[in-house]
């Protein structure tokens, strides 16, 4: 009996202390489920702000370099080709590729056996010629004495008819006398007229006697010019190339033995579109005489040249655009023709422009500046031209502005920012420079021989480039007008 109470007790309390657990573990999960559904307050949002790099718009004169990309050629070039065929005996020691020549230095010699003979036989005409002429100018003269004296005996003869005419009229003379003497008078005239056709004919003789010395002149004027050509000298000082000729080799008429090109006389020819063209004339429509800088990328030692243009193509071209330019250079060593350069072109000076680099405007040519309370606005500006990684500006509330230098996508007009402000963001003008003695005689010899500067400006310019301190925009427009 009391196993069965003991039993019992277990059971009841083994019931609840599960009863126990499964109540606990109910509100385990009902407090969990309220702390899932219980939503927290948000935080109040907060502005975000953006660290921008900005730099200062100022309006300044600058000097645009307009970039294009060319080939140097020179401005005189000739084909050396022989106008006699024949082989060759003499070659000079420089008429190899890349010789350099004088002018009228002798270059080819061909054999000469067959244009001296030539010249020879020409000169034997010639003199047969002038025999004849001397000839024909005896007969010519024997001629015409013959018919002096043809036409003496035919009056002689016509007077013998007369007196024989009157003898018969008086009654003394004879019909027969009087017709032998009109017949002795009619043959004295034909005979003037053979003497006058044989003058006629020693005229013509000297005429084709003279049309003869004028042919064998000329025949040996072609002869002397045959032989002349014979040898190939040189017209002016340069270089050759194209050189493929040996000694001992048969050359054909007009057979082209190498080209002969003026390394002094060159010029860079560059093609850019009308846009760019059209910024190169001036009022009247005529190209510029502007300044050009070629250089010609080398690796470790870069070869520069300055110029001028000169001229324009003519016509576009067939399936091209734009305008092929040239431009003379003055001094290029080391360039030679065929070389693919870079041209730099200075354009006529501008004013009223900021530069800021190209990054800072848009597609829709707006730009963001930095407004009140350091938040961004847009702006609407101008673009004058592109000036490699930078661009060069105007619009209206520009001057003296920050323009953000970097565009985002997270950027625009509203957003508030940190400006970064560059050391570049001074103005040009207001910054001042320590030269040294080097860069500053290479400035006061670039304004010296500046002959377009008027002399009270270049002497204002001198005077501050004698003082410790020079404005850096005055550096730089020195160097950009100088080309450096």
């Amino acid at each position: 009996m009391r196993f069965l109470r003991h039993s019992l007790v277990g059971v009841f309390l083994a019931s609840m202390t599960l009863a126990l657990l499964l109540y606990a573990g109910q509100l385990v999960m009902q407090a969990v489920q309220t702390r899932l559904n219980n939503e927290r307050p948000a935080p109040p949002p907060r502005e975000r702000v953006f660290a921008v790099n900005v730099v200062t718009a100022f309006y300044d004169r600058t000097t645009p370099v307009l970039l294009a990309f060319g080939q140097i050629q020179s401005r005189r070039s000739l084909e050396l080709r022989t106008v006699m065929r024949g082989r060759v005996i003499h070659l000079a020691d420089s008429f190899v590729e890349g010789g350099t020549v004088n002018a009228g230095e002798v270059l080819v010699q061909v054999d000469p056996v067959d244009a001296q003979a030539a010249l020879e036989r020409g000169q034997a005409d010639l003199q047969d010629a002038e025999a004849e002429i001397r000839d024909a100018a005896r007969n010519l003269e024997l001629a015409r004495a013959e018919l002096v004296a043809a036409q003496d005996q035919a009056d002689l003869r016509q007077r013998a008819f007369k007196r024989q005419q009157d003898l018969q009229t008086r009654g003394v003379g004879t019909a027969a006398a009087s017709e032998a003497a009109e017949l002795t008078a009619a043959s004295a005239r034909q005979a003037v007229l053979s003497r006058g056709q044989a003058v006629a004919q020693s005229e013509a003789r000297a005429d084709q006697a003279q049309t003869r010395l004028a042919r064998a002149r000329i025949a040996l004027s072609t002869a002397q010019r045959d032989l002349d050509e014979t040898t190939v000298r040189a017209a002016f000082d340069g270089t050759l190339q194209g050189v493929s000729l040996v000694e001992g080799r048969l050359v054909s008429a007009n057979e082209k033995l190498a080209e002969l090109v003026d390394s002094k006389a060159l010029e860079v020819a560059f093609r850019i579109s009308t846009a760019q063209y059209a910024r190169l004339l001036d009022t009247a429509g005529d190209l510029i005489s502007a300044p050009v800088t070629v250089s010609l990328d080398v690796t470790g030692a870069d070869l520069e040249a300055s110029g001028v243009i000169v001229r324009d193509s003519g016509a576009a071209g067939e399936g091209q655009s734009g305008r092929v330019i040239f431009a003379r250079l003055e001094a290029a060593p080391g360039f030679k023709p065929g070389d693919f350069v870079t041209v730099a072109v200075q354009e006529p000076e501008i004013s009223n422009v900021a530069r800021v680099p190209a990054s800072a405007l848009d597609a829709a040519r707006t730009i963001l500046v930095v407004g009140p309370d350091d938040r961004l606005e847009s702006l609407q500006v101008e673009l004058v031209r592109r000036q490699g990684d930078d661009v060069l500006i105007r619009g209206d509330g520009l001057a003296g502005r920050e323009v953000v230098t970097g565009r985002t996508p997270l950027l625009g007009a509203g957003i508030r920012v940190r400006p970064l402000r560059q050391e570049s963001a001074l103005k040009p003008e207001a910054a001042m420079l320590e030269l040294s003695d080097e860069d500053r005689a290479r400035l006061v010899a670039s304004v010296q021989a500046n002959d377009r500067m008027p002399q009270a400006a270049k002497s204002r310019v001198l005077e501050q480039l004698a003082a410790a301190k020079v404005p850096a925009g005055l550096v730089r427009r020195i160097e950009t007008g100088s080309g450096g």
